[in-house]
C-alpha cells in the first residue's frame, strides 16, 4: 500500500503543487476539453499536477496511456493515449516512447509489459486491480478445457498474464463477436465475464459458447427492472448498455457496446439525452465532446480504477516506480493470445 502522507511531503519538496489560479488560466486548452465536468476551483487544484506530469513526461520520454474509465482530469488533461482495452493494447505495440505509464489497472499494464517486454511499464498503483481478472486462475482455464475437451479458449483481456498464456485468444467487449465468428470451431470457451460471453452468444447462434462464472463489480448491479423504471421515468432518454451487463439488462438498451463503440454510437446518433448503463467516468470524459447531449445518471464508479490519481501518477513517474515484470515464459505465451486479438481483429475490420 503506497504511503500517501510520506509521498505528499516528498513531492512537495521538488514541486509547487499549491492549488494556483493563475495557472489553472493559463492552461484553458487543457480545461476546455473537462470544463463541464470539473468545476474552476477544481481545476485550480488538478493544474499544478497536470503541468508537472506534462513536463516529466518529456523528461523522461515518456506515454501515459488511459483508460475511458479515467477521471476527466487525467483523461483529459495528461493522456496521450485514450481508448477500452483494444485500443490500448494496439497503441502500446506503437509507441515509440521509452517509458508507459499505464492509468488504468493492474492487467492493462501487464498487457503493455507483454507487448513492449524492452520498456518501462510503470504503474501508479498496484492495488488497482480487477474484480473480474480476480475471478479467475490458469488452473480455472485447465478445468475448462478438461470439461471441453477441444474447444479452444478465448480469453478476455481483463485477465492476468498468466490467465493470457493458458489461453489461446484474447478478446475485447469490442472484438468479441469478430473473434468468436472467425474461430473454426463449434464449442468455444469463454473466460472470464459470464455475462459478456451470453450477449456474445445471442449474437453468434451459430456457435456453441460456454463460459466461467465470473462477472463486473460494475456492470452486474444493473438489472432490467433498474432499466425499464428508468425508461418509465424518461421516456426520451436513450440507453446505451455495456456488453459486461446481464443479458436482460442489454435487451432493454438501445445499444449495447464497448466503450469505443458507445463513444462512436453517442458521436453517430448525438441523442439529446442519453443514459450509459457502464462505469460512471465514461459520460463524464465524452460529455464536453458532445454538449448537445445531455448525459444522465446513474453513477456507478470502479474503485480499482479511481485509485489512479494525478497525484500517484506524478509520484510514479518522479521515481521510475512501480516497473510491472513478467516472467519471460508467461509473457511469451500470453503474448501469442494478445497478438492473435490484434491480428484477427484487423483481418476481420
Amino acid at each position: 500500500m503506497l504511503d500517501m502522507p510520506t509521498i505528499r511531503e516528498d513531492l512537495k519538496t521538488v514541486y509547487d503543487l499549491a492549488p494556483n489560479p493563475a495557472l489553472a488560466a493559463s492552461m484553458q486548452a487543457e480545461y476546455a476539453r473537462m470544463a463541464r465536468v470539473v468545476s474552476p476551483a477544481d481545476w485550480a487544484i488538478h493544474a499544478p499536477y497536470v503541468a508537472a506530469i506534462n513536463a516529466l513526461k518529456k523528461e523522461r520520454k515518456a506515454a501515459i496511456l488511459a483508460h475511458n474509465y479515467m477521471t476527466p482530469e487525467i483523461f483529459h488533461g495528461i493522456a496521450d493515449v485514450v481508448g477500452d482495452s483494444l485500443q490500448l493494447a494496439i497503441e502500446a505495440t506503437r509507441t515509440e516512447a521509452d517509458v508507459i505509464v499505464q492509468c488504468g489497472v493492474h492487467f492493462m499494464a501487464e498487457t503493455s509489459k507483454i507487448l513492449n517486454p524492452s520498456k518501462i511499464v510503470l504503474m501508479p498503483d498496484m492495488e488497482a486491480g480487477c474484480s473480474l481478472a480476480d475471478s479467475i486462475t490458469a488452473k480455472g482455464v485447465a478445468q475448462m478445457r478438461a470439461k471441453y475437451p477441444g474447444a479452444p479458449v478465448v480469453s478476455y483481456v481483463n485477465t492476468t498474464a498468466e490467465v493470457k498464456a493458458a489461453s489461446d485468444i484474447c478478446c475485447t467487449s469490442s472484438n468479441a463477436v469478430q473473434i468468436i465468428r472467425a474461430l473454426d470451431a463449434e464449442t468455444i470457451i469463454m473466460t472470464p465475464d459470464q455475462y459478456l460471453a451470453q450477449n456474445v452468444a445471442a449474437q453468434v447462434p451459430e456457435k456453441r459458447i460456454v463460459w466461467w462464472e465470473g462477472s463486473c463489480i460494475v456492470h452486474e448491479q444493473y438489472t432490467a427492472q433498474d432499466i425499464r423504471d428508468f425508461r418509465d421515468w424518461n421516456p426520451d432518454t436513450r440507453i446505451i448498455a455495456h456488453p459486461e451487463c446481464p443479458p436482460e439488462v442489454v435487451a432493454e438498451a438501445d445499444y449495447s457496446g464497448s466503450t469505443s463503440g458507445i463513444l462512436d454510437y453517442v458521436s453517430r446518433e448525438r441523442p439529446a439525452r442519453a443514459m450509459l448503463v457502464t462505469e460512471c467516468s465514461m459520460a463524464s470524459n465524452i460529455s464536453d465532446a458532445h454538449p448537445e447531449v445531455e448525459f444522465i445518471g446513474p453513477c456507478n464508479m470502479c474503485p480499482f480504477m479511481k485509485k489512479i490519481t494525478l497525484e500517484k501518477v506524478l509520484w510514479s513517474l518522479h521515481t521510475m516506480t512501480t516497473q510491472i515484470e513478467v516472467a519471460p515464459e508467461v509473457a511469451d505465451k500470453a503474448r501469442l493470445a494478445v497478438q492473435r486479438m490484434i491480428d484477427l481483429s484487423a483481418a476481420s475490420a
